[in-house]
C-alpha cells in the first residue's frame, strides 16, 4: 500500500492587495502556515510523501525570504518528502526562482522540473508535467501516455492546468485530456489549478487549495489523502481539512413579509468562528425599507467580529411605503424630500434606472435618520 497527500495551489507569498492591510499579513502567514498543517495531515494518515501539483508560490519572483522560509518549513518536517511541481504562477520560465531553489533545496524536497519519471519508491513512479510557461498552449501531460515504467509499478501523474470547464483561467489553451489517466495507464492523476476539490473520475482529482484565497468556491480548504494498494488497484481518497481561514458566501433570499433581521441572525456563523472567517453576505429577494436598513445596521455592528465582511445587496429589492416615512419625520424639509423620493421611486412613467436612483436615495436618507435616532 502506498499512501500520499495530494495538494496544490498554496500560492505562498500572495499579497491580497484588495483587502485591509492588517488582514493581508494574517492571510499571508496562513499560506505559509499551511505547510505545517499539510505535514500534520500527512503524518496523521500515514502518508510519507506530499505532492504539490503546482502554484506552490504565487508569483514567478517570490522574495528570497518567502522561498527560503517555505523550503525551511518543509525541511523541518523531514522525513516527510515533498514534491514541488511548477504551475502556471511559478512556471519554468521563472529561471531565478527554480535556480535559487536548486541552490538551497533540502534533502527531503524534490523539484519536479523535468517531464521525466521520478521514483517515489521501489514500485512507485511519478510522471510529472511541469508548466513550461503561464500558458503553455498545449497538453503537457501527453508524454505520460508513452512513458515507460517498470512492470508492476504504480504510475502516478502530477500536472497543473484545466480540463474542459474545470479551470481558474477562462482563456486557458493548455487543456489537459480529461481521460489522461486511462490513456496513460495511470493509477492516479493528481491535478492542480482549480481551487475547489473536484473528482474528475475515479482516478483523477483536483485536490483544491489547502488555504482558500477567494469567495468563489465556498468550500473549506483541504487536501486529499490517497492510498493505492498496487498497480491497477482503484485508489481510495479522503478529503482532510487544512485551512485556518474560512471564506464563505451567505446567500439570504428574502420575502418582504419575512423578518430579515431574525433570518440573518440565524444564518450568521457562530461568534467563536468569526475571527477566522471572511464573509460575503448576498441579500436578494425583497424587503421593507425599515427591514433593509435594520439588516444593514446589524451587519455593520457585527462586522468587527469577522476577519472581513462584505455586503452585496444589489439583488435585494426594496418596498417603500408611506408609513415607512414616519421614521424620517412627520413634517419639514426631510419629510418633503422623502415623500418626493418615494413618489419618484414608484412613478411608472420614469425609467427603471431613475426609479432605482430615487429608491437608493430614499434608503440612504432613511438609514441616516435611523442612525440619528439611535
Amino acid at each position: 500500500m502506498f499512501s500520499f497527500l495530494h495538494s496544490s495551489d498554496l500560492h505562498i507569498g500572495k499579497r491580497f492587495g484588495n483587502l485591509p492591510e492588517d488582514l493581508r499579513g494574517r492571510l499571508r502567514e496562513a499560506r505559509h502556515g499551511v505547510i505545517a498543517r499539510l505535514a500534520d495531515a500527512a503524518r496523521e494518515h500515514g502518508a510519507a510523501v506530499i505532492l504539490l501539483a503546482g502554484d506552490t508560490f504565487d508569483t514567478e519572483t517570490p522574495t528570497p525570504a518567502v522561498l527560503r522560509q517555505a523550503l525551511g518549513e518543509m525541511a523541518r518536517n523531514s522525513p516527510l518528502r515533498w514534491v514541488l511541481l511548477p504551475g502556471n504562477h511559478d512556471s519554468l520560465l521563472a529561471d531565478q526562482l527554480w535556480s535559487a531553489a536548486r541552490g538551497v533545496v533540502p534533502d527531503n524536497v524534490i523539484l519536479a522540473t523535468e517531464a521525466a519519471p521520478l521514483a517515489l519508491g521501489p514500485d512507485v513512479i511519478l510522471l510529472p508535467a511541469p508548466c513550461t510557461a503561464r500558458r503553455p498552449g498545449r497538453d503537457l501531460t501527453e508524454w505520460m501516455t508513452g512513458a515507460a515504467t517498470p512492470d508492476g509499478a504504480i504510475r502516478i501523474g502530477l500536472a497543473h492546468g484545466p480540463i474542459q470547464e474545470f479551470s481558474e483561467d477562462a482563456t486557458a489553451t493548455n487543456v489537459i485530456a480529461p481521460n489522461r489517466a486511462a490513456l496513460a495507464g495511470l493509477d492516479y492523476m493528481a491535478l492542480g489549478d482549480w481551487h475547489g476539490s473536484v473528482a474528475v473520475d475515479a482516478r483523477t482529482y483536483y485536490s483544491g487549495a489547502p488555504e482558500p484565497d477567494r469567495f468563489k468556491h465556498d468550500r473549506p480548504g483541504q487536501a486529499m489523502v490517497v492510498s493505492i494498494a498496487g498497480q491497477g488497484a482503484m485508489p481510495t481518497t479522503k478529503a482532510v481539512t487544512t485551512a485556518s481561514f474560512s471564506w464563505q458566501t451567505l446567500h439570504l433570499p428574502l420575502l418582504a413579509s419575512e423578518d430579515g433581521v431574525e433570518a440573518l441572525k440565524a444564518a450568521l456563523p457562530e461568534p467563536f468562528a468569526r475571527r477566522q472567517t471572511l464573509l460575503r453576505v448576498a441579500l436578494s429577494g425583497r424587503a421593507r425599507l425599515n427591514g433593509r436598513t435594520a439588516m444593514i445596521s446589524l451587519l455593520e455592528q457585527v462586522a468587527p467580529e469577522f476577519a472581513h465582511l462584505e455586503i452585496d445587496s444589489d439583488l435585494l429589492g426594496t418596498d417603500c411605503e408611506s408609513d415607512d416615512l414616519e421614521t424620517i419625520d412627520r413634517a419639514g424639509a426631510l419629510r418633503d424630500a422623502a415623500e418626493l423620493l418615494l413618489a419618484e421611486s414608484l412613478d411608472e412613467a420614469r425609467s427603471g434606472d431613475d426609479r432605482n436612483v430615487a429608491r437608493q436615495a430614499l434608503i440612504r436618507l432613511f438609514s441616516y435618520c435611523e442612525a440619528i435616532d439611535r
